[in-house]
């Protein structure tokens, strides 16, 4: 599974996915133009040290990324699609791929999309939830769905005292 923000405009939210990609053995892709540099302290400071733990990769644009990955699978998350992200059957090297904050994936790229174009389901007064929530919520049913690959060390929980 691999996340891919395009144009990301804060740097809390893309830290925070950083850490989640880190944790997750997920590689972080990020298209430009950011909203930040990556030097960034409250980028730095969202993802903790985990910095070292996560692929992050920069491209100039969307089509840079089609071409290094030619023969992956896209499901762009908007408010916008028909399908929920839990009606997916999703596989190892899928990429989920998030817009930008204030304004979301560009319509042109949507409506060329729309059957690999996925939503949350929400109330219809709220008009989206927060970038890296959103990230969360869908990278978990992925993985979820492919028994949480590259992810050895879950046999070690255990619940104490009978609960």
């Amino acid at each position: 599974m691999e996340i891919v923000l395009v144009e990301p405009e804060i740097p809390g939210n893309t830290g925070n996915i950083a850490r989640l990609c880190a944790a997750n053995h997920m590689t972080l892709h990020l298209v430009k133009p950011l909203g930040f540099k990556l030097e960034d302290k409250y980028l730095k400071r969202a993802g903790l040290d985990y910095w070292h733990l996560v692929d992050v990769q920069v491209h100039e644009n969307l089509q840079e990324v089609y071409d290094k990955y030619p023969d992956r699978r896209y499901f762009y998350a908007t408010t916008k699609a028909k399908h929920t992200y839990a009606e997916v059957k999703y596989e190892i090297g899928d990429m989920l791929v998030f817009g930008k904050e204030t304004k979301g994936l560009p319509e042109e790229l949507l409506a060329a999309n729309y059957e690999q174009t996925i939503r949350i389901p929400m109330i219809e007064e709220a008009r989206s939830l927060n970038l890296s929530n959103s990230v969360a919520i869908i990278a978990y049913e992925a993985m979820r769905q492919l028994n949480f690959p590259d992810l050895k060390n879950l046999g070690h929980l255990t619940m104490k005292g009978g609960n």
